[in-house]
């Protein structure tokens, strides 16, 4: 979206998942020259952009929050429809993602993201003398953030990686995700509102829809884009990162790709309270579907007869579960080939199923077992399953646990049910998980990320390509800036806001 969507040339629909339908209008796709375009306007607009004044672009933000609420019931009827989650979902997302604009815009009012610092001149200290020097930080340059199958709203045109980079004072250019065109476009025109109501430039915000990935080829690889940020799968993710290692200079690139999300079941805890953990997992496990990146698709718990008693509340919790429809037909057809191979493999057994599902793109939810020694010998156990399928693993001691924690690559999270007798055990983990994971939480579930000045969502490979930086909360803006020392300058010449 630059200017006026044609309606012409190539184009492609959304597809209702709870019914297989097409849904209407059609979308242009765009091409090379609207990439070129874009990225033409971005970097016209960045020294500009860059330099407004922070009240200006808080109040940026908080435009495009309120445009996006002035959508009402029509971008909740369209993402409902693109997508299958139901209303709440997309009402909560759509709250999630103004909160995050708003979180944003009071960090521009109070000065957070400038992280400014002064050290004065010390002309007489001996042997050398010192001169003086400022420093602040400035934005990166224009940016190329990939819209998220699963979060339409909150990880897409106007979500966080959006959000923190227009607080950071990036322009961006938004590959919009194919499968919620009509939703892309009506957050999209509430962006590029706030863009003219606010006498911004006009590339200070693209969206490129369609589903071609020469389309993300060429983005990522334009010279005037200086960042990439990209919510999705290990393989999407793995080619965004092999196109951008090619370019002659070097850009940071933010990759959200893979994450099991470890629950370890600690023995006091999975004593005492084994059917209620069993259903409580059982509803984060199926929650949306299982679509969620924090996703619990991995426990480990002690042999013993607390977890048979988590199994089979799990198992009839599972049952129990309402169908519904993945998010895409494609999405569907890789859990069923992945969850295929899980109920072949001979060192598995099936703990847990959900009920016969009849309508498209519906699934049933699967819960397997096995053995600490086969989970280890086969590395494939170890890989994601996007939706909502879980493997136990039952291990004879605290020490296999600990084990396989250090064998696990690295994860979003990891989640510790535990009691106070199981502190000295919880001690022991917690060194490991430091190292493997970006959020570690006891006595809850991974699924739901609030947004707040404290939350780290990311970690270490393969759950994101950088695990310094959070995609969530208020540091989030951090991946977008970078530090610009001033020595000597002249008053007049420094910059207003470190001009002191």
């Amino acid at each position: 979206m630059i200017g006026e969507i044609l309606r012409s040339g190539e184009v492609f629909h959304a597809i209702n998942p709870a019914t297989g339908e097409r849904l209407e209008p059609a979308f242009a796709q765009a091409g090379k020259s609207d990439v070129e375009r874009a990225c033409q306007l971005a970097w016209a607009a960045f020294d500009s952009y860059r330099q407004t004044d922070p009240q200006l672009r808080a109040r940026f933000l908080e435009t495009i929050a309120d445009h996006i609420l002035a959508l009402g019931p029509m971008l909740i009827d369209r993402t409902v429809a693109e997508t299958g989650l139901p209303i709440p979902r997309i009402e909560g997302e759509r709250e999630r993602t103004v909160r995050q604009l708003r979180m944003f815009a009071e960090g521009m009012r109070r000065h957070d993201w400038l992280r400014s610092q002064v050290d004065v001149a010390l002309p007489d200290r001996l042997p050398l003398a010192r001169p003086e020097l400022r420093r602040r930080d400035i934005a990166l340059g224009p940016v190329a953030v990939f819209g998220a199958s699963n979060f339409p709203l909150a990880f897409s045109v106007a979500g966080g990686d959006t959000a923190s980079a227009l607080a950071a004072g990036c322009p961006v250019i938004v590959k919009g995700h194919p499968a919620h065109p009509g939703t892309s476009e009506l957050v999209g025109r509430a962006i590029q509102k706030a863009v003219a109501e606010c006498a911004l430039p006009e590339g200070v915000f693209a969206l490129l829809p369609g589903p071609s990935y020469a389309l993300g080829a060429a983005l990522v690889t334009d010279s005037r884009v200086k960042a990439v940020s990209f919510t999705g799968s290990r393989r999407g993710g793995l080619a965004l990162m092999k196109l951008v290692a090619s370019r002659s200079e070097p850009i940071p690139i933010y990759a959200e790709m893979s994450s099991i999300n470890p629950v370890f079941l600690l023995p006091e805890a999975l004593s005492l309270r084994a059917e209620k953990i069993g259903r409580d997992f059982a509803g984060s496990l199926t929650l949306g579907v299982g679509q969620f990146c924090t996703n619990p698709g991995l426990v480990l718990a002690l042999h013993s007869s607390g977890l048979d008693r988590f199994l089979q509340s799990a198992a009839e919790a599972l049952a129990a579960s309402k169908p519904a429809p993945m998010l895409t037909s494609a999405i569907q057809a890789a859990y069923e080939e992945s969850v295929g191979l899980l109920t072949r493999h001979s060192k598995l057994k099936t703990a847990g199923c959900g009920p016969r599902v009849e309508g498209p793109n519906q699934v049933q939810p699967r819960l397997f077992v096995t053995d600490a020694r086969e989970f280890l010998d086969d590395e494939r156990l170890s890989h994601e399953v996007f939706g909502p399928s879980s493997l136990v693993v039952r291990c004879p001691d605290v020490d296999t646990m600990i084990a396989i924690a250090e064998a696990m690559e690295g994860q979003l999270t990891a989640t510790l049910q535990m009691d106070d007798a199981d502190m000295e055990t919880a001690r022991r983990l917690l060194p490991v998980l430091e190292r493997k994971v970006g959020r570690i939480i006891a006595n809850g579930w991974p699924t739901g990320v609030e947004v707040c000045e404290a939350m780290a969502h990311g970690g270490p490979f393969p759950a994101t390509s950088d695990s310094r930086t959070t995609s969530v909360g208020s540091r989030a803006i951090e991946r977008f800036l970078r530090p610009v020392c001033y020595q000597n300058l002249p008053a007049q010449l420094l910059p207003e806001d470190i001009r002191y």
